[in-house]
């Protein structure tokens, strides 16, 4: 019987044999009281790595946005962001509820926002409308296929935001992608900011939490935040010790599931020339359907056949390569996908 693999989302890793060593082993203490050891190593690795003055460990990446979206901006202000950022589109506006900001969504000419996109999209200032108080980047670009914002452009970016006495805040829930991807340092690719996020259970594979740093805001103002937010945690250094295991482990095989990633978008684009298969830059798959056919019905008859996608919009599905998904299976999948998008072409009911 042909085995599952499920491409919905690196989210759905399971952490290995040794992560789960090593969160038994882990030296733990009361994190709000205390101090967690085992935490604040692993927080002064992530500075250190990223090229900030602190970092704090938080329960998810949605947290972590919102601790710096909370420190960078006011409330009453609005966020200035790609207008397919994670941000707007998959935190159901915790930062208007939660930081009391409105967002400008900006279009980029391009894939992702580039430097020439934020300052056209920023809004002249006036006494009649909102004024803007943050820039939010992401990188790398979930909603445009894992797109990778180099080095160089992120610099671009915030001199642009400079320009206009704005501080930025960096979505990097998938930096690791971007640094492996590259080769690029992660102090590099973070000096566009002056608070990041990044994820660890997405590539890195652990079950639960998210780091976020800073270099100009106060350390004790952002574990303010968490707390209000309710992420205060106690013996937490069991879930940091995936976290750590995750990034010393898991780091350089990101390129695994970028080569994996690759070839089923090949595969995919040969075996249906009518699909627009989006070239992937890491380990998301973007997949626009040809005219007429159904994400949901495409979605239906890959699952039928062992494969799990996510349906990203009525004629676009997507699918993420990781750690549980090895890139042997890459072909496979491009064969049952082709299969499927074929199949609901010829049966719109299909779902």
């Amino acid at each position: 019987m042909t085995s599952r693999l499920d491409l919905r989302s690196d989210t759905v890793t399971r952490p290995t044999a040794a992560m789960r060593a090593a969160m038994a082993i882990a030296e733990v203490g009361d994190d709000v009281l205390d101090g967690d050891p085992t935490v604040r190593a692993l927080e002064d690795r992530c500075a250190e790595r990223l090229g900030m003055a602190w970092a704090l460990f938080v329960p998810s990446g949605t947290m972590g946005n919102l601790v710096g979206i909370t420190l960078g901006s006011r409330p009453g202000t609005e966020v200035a962001l790609d207008a397919q950022a994670h941000v707007i589109h998959w935190e159901i506006a915790g930062a208007a509820m939660l930081a009391g900001v409105q967002v400008r969504p900006i279009a980029p000419a391009g894939a992702v926002l580039r430097a020439d996109d934020l300052r056209r999209g920023l809004r002249p200032p006036s006494p009649h409308a909102p004024r803007t108080s943050l820039v939010c980047l992401e990188n790398t670009h979930n909603g445009a296929g894992g797109a990778v914002t180099p080095e160089a452009e992120g610099l671009a970016l915030r001199a642009v935001a400079a320009e206009r006495g704005l501080p930025v805040h960096l979505d990097g829930a998938r930096l690791w992608n971007a640094h492996v991807a590259t080769g690029t340092p992660l102090d590099r690719l973070a000096a566009c900011a002056d608070t990041v996020m990044c994820s660890f259970s997405k590539g890195l594979g652990a079950p639960v939490g998210a780091i976020v740093a800073g270099r100009t805001h106060a350390r004790a103002d952002a574990y303010e935040v968490r707390k209000r937010l309710g992420g205060g945690m106690r013996q937490s250094g069991m879930l940091a010790a995936a976290a750590r295991h995750g990034l010393e482990h898991h780091l350089a095989r990101l390129a695994d599931d970028h080569t994996a990633a690759r070839r089923f978008a090949d595969g995919v684009q040969q075996s249906v020339p009518t699909a627009r298969v989006v070239p992937p830059n890491t380990n998301i798959v973007m997949i626009d359907l040809p005219p007429g056919v159904a994400a949901a019905d495409v979605v239906e008859l890959a699952r039928a056949d062992g494969v799990l996608l996510s349906q990203w919009h009525a004629t676009r599905v997507r699918a993420v390569w990781h750690l549980d998904a090895p890139y042997h299976e890459a072909e496979r999948a491009a064969r049952t996908v082709g299969e499927a998008i074929v199949g609901a072409a010829r049966n719109p009911a299909a779902s």
